[in-house]
């Protein structure tokens, strides 16, 4: 009896950290592939639409962009 809880309590566990360890591989590779907006990213498609973005209006987009993803 104690040994198939002490069995159920070790597979849990090892559920849980293996579970830990392949979310963070898989967000990792994802962060790869997708890096997130940067202000040279936002710079270079803004001169790719025909703008000539100021230092000022891309510190605004980038605040844009964060408080976007805060609201998330």
């Amino acid at each position: 009896m104690w040994v198939n809880i002490l069995i159920g309590v070790i597979a849990l566990l090892a559920g849980i950290a293996l579970g830990f360890f392949i979310a963070r591989q898989y967000m990792m590779n994802y962060m790869k592939k997708n890096p997130p907006i940067n202000e040279k990213m936002l710079r270079v498609m803004m001169m790719q639409m025909g703008q000539n973005p100021s230092q000022k209006k891309i510190n605004q987009m980038m605040k844009a962009m964060q408080g976007q993803t805060d609201k998330k």
